[in-house]
């Protein structure tokens, strides 16, 4: 791949998009330094002429497939030092300083210390450029690892070989003769945020993505492992199959799969496929995302008739792949208890898309908290089409105003509210900022373009209401339940109440059954239990909820006729609550 590489259209037609964008960039010799992140460390697909994938490591890859082992290809990492993709470049290389420094120990040419091996690779480098200009000599350096080189953080907690680095680098980046001696530079870090934003938001580095591989090359990945004899696959499941429900696995993820099961004689079944799936992505993603399982549907849930209407109408858009009239993320709100996050997991099940929730990637370290972030939205990028959960949404995604760390929240918030606001993830990846204090999100989130959808739950309005969600809580506790007027109970005990505390009850009821040695739950248990039952003390926050739920529905079909009161009255309202709470308005 020369600098004029961008002219050979054959070669380009066969690489995939993010080598063709390397080779575009590199061809227009208007940089030196080149950042390629993201799924570095997988096998790299490239299309032969004959259609087959060759697959191969990233270092192999850039220097095999797109340099073809031509001119000077270095390596640098902090664990082996200095190399080269052939014994006679690494020969040569010695022999040159070896002449130049003859009272230099060769060990230091190679060292692990990257002070002195960047010294003498930049003499080696500036030597070998060629007098005669008409004369080609392509030098690449590929530095692995570089978050152990110049990593993130402030620059007064740098060593002094990180400033080296960093300066290094810099210089490098805006060095003309490297541009005309034909010399780049290829960093590889898995995280753009794991290193330094000097050199990252520098306008003279490219930096380039290396996405999880889709499903036409997991597909290829599989084929090729069915042609060795390795892959196992259960009666009716293909390798196409098997590719199509792997979305979110790279290829290192696939053979580990593949190879686990031939080792083990045993077929890959859906099944397993779905468990091991859930338990690589877990692991990829070091413990910030977990799946929501979920056995559930829609005919789960009790009441709430236009939330559900409004879910089950995106789910047939789903299926019927009309991505482009689904919201971009739907912004759930409504007092606590009132099953929130359950009606979201039963939405997952009702359409069949895995579900994921953010578990905590904040971090006291600096810059660990983008890192993982950065590898979080990534792994949600492959998985799709994905369903994404924020319980908490308020507390959980902070604003652009946060202040005393050192403006790490204030990233992240801009990096989130980036990503949701991507519209070319439209029905691929569904967001849901689950909260009872929709009025502490920033609008930034919950605007038209990101949490689109503004859904409230309340708690069941009528006697009947409450009796339909007994029964439904019955039926998914599984209890057993004699048959009794609970109707008369509820208009016996007239008490705002929500599904939780209803579900409490009945776990209470239960309880006390199981204590006099029975098996069903009777109407003397349950009377007993809401007779001894005393309302929430924190009526002012809950009222509070109601309120600010009704304000943000995007549709007046779904509010309560109690919480149907004009604006301004509402806004009033909510601010002398807020005032009484004791809360900052």
């Amino acid at each position: 791949m020369s600098k004029y590489v961008h002219k050979n259209t054959d070669f380009l037609e066969h690489l995939p998009g993010w080598a063709k964008e390397l080779a575009l960039k590199y061809g227009s010799k208007t940089a030196n330094l080149y950042i390629l992140h993201g799924n570095i460390r997988d096998f790299l697909p490239h299309e032969s002429n004959e259609g087959e994938f060759i697959f191969a490591l990233i270092k192999n890859y850039i220097a095999e497939e797109l340099f073809g082992n031509q001119d000077i290809i270095a390596f640098y990492d902090r664990s082996d030092g200095v190399s080269f993709c052939s014994e006679e470049m690494m020969q040569e290389y010695l022999s040159v300083l070896s002449r130049r420094h003859p009272s230099i120990e060769k060990e230091d040419f190679v060292s692990t210390d990257p002070e002195k091996s960047f010294y003498y690779l930049e003499k080696y480098f500036m030597m070998r450029i060629p007098r005669d200009k008409k004369t080609r000599c392509r030098m690449v350096l590929i530095i692995d690892y570089a978050e152990t080189i110049i990593p993130s953080g402030d620059m007064l907690r740098y060593s002094d070989a990180d400033r080296y680095c960093l300066v290094t680098m810099q210089r490098w980046a805006n060095n003309p003769m490297f541009t005309d001696g034909d010399i780049s530079i290829i960093v590889l870090t898995e995280n753009l945020a794991d290193i330094s934003q000097r050199l990252t938001a520098s306008p003279s580095t490219v930096k380039v993505s290396v996405p999880f591989p889709d499903e036409s090359v997991r597909a290829s990945f599989l084929r090729s492992k069915e042609k060795e004899g390795l892959l196992l696959l259960e009666r009716g499941l293909s390798a196409d199959g098997v590719a199509s429900v792997t979305s979110g696995l790279n290829l290192m993820n696939l053979e580990r799969l593949v190879l686990e099961s031939h080792e083990a004689d045993t077929s890959l079944s859906m099944e397993y496929l779905r468990l091991k799936k859930k338990e690589m992505i877990e692991n990829e993603a070091g413990g910030l995302l977990e799946f929501m399982e979920t056995v559930y549907s829609l005919d789960a849930v009790s009441g709430h008739d236009f939330v559900k209407k409004q879910f089950r109408n995106a789910a047939k858009a789903i299926k019927h792949g009309q991505l482009e009239v689904l919201p971009m993320g739907y912004l759930i709100a409504g007092p606590v208890g009132t099953g929130k996050s359950f009606m979201v997991s039963a939405f997952a099940g009702e359409i069949g898309i895995p579900m994921v929730k953010f578990r905590n990637f904040r971090s006291k370290w600096q810059g660990v908290t983008e890192s993982n972030l950065e590898k979080v939205l990534n792994i949600l990028k492959s998985m799709s089409p994905v369903a994404v959960m924020i319980d908490e949404a308020d507390a959980f995604l902070g604003d652009r105003d946060q202040e005393g760390d050192s403006g790490t929240s204030n990233r992240v918030f801009a990096q989130i509210a980036s990503f949701m606001g991507d519209t070319t993830y439209r029905g691929r990846i569904i967001w849901f900022l689950i909260t009872c204090r929709p009025d502490l999100i920033p609008i930034d989130l919950k605007r038209q373009g990101r949490a689109e959808e503004h859904l409230a739950l309340f708690y069941p309005e009528t006697d009947t209401e409450k009796v339909a969600l007994f029964d439904t809580l019955k039926k998914k506790l599984n209890f057993g339940v004699r048959q009794f007027a609970i109707l008369e109970l509820f208009r016996k005990y007239r008490f705002e109440v929500s599904g939780a505390e209803i579900e409490s009850m009945l776990i209470r009821a239960k309880q006390r059954a199981v204590m006099d040695n029975r098996t069903m739950i009777t109407e003397e248990d349950m009377e007993e239990v809401m007779a001894d039952y005393i309302p929430p003390a924190y009526e002012h926050e809950i009222r509070l909820q109601n309120l600010v739920a009704s304000l943000e529905c995007t549709s007046k079909k779904m509010v309560p006729k109690r919480f149907q009161i004009e604006n301004t009255k509402l806004v009033n309202e909510i601010l002398e609550l807020k005032l009484l709470l004791g809360e900052r308005t």
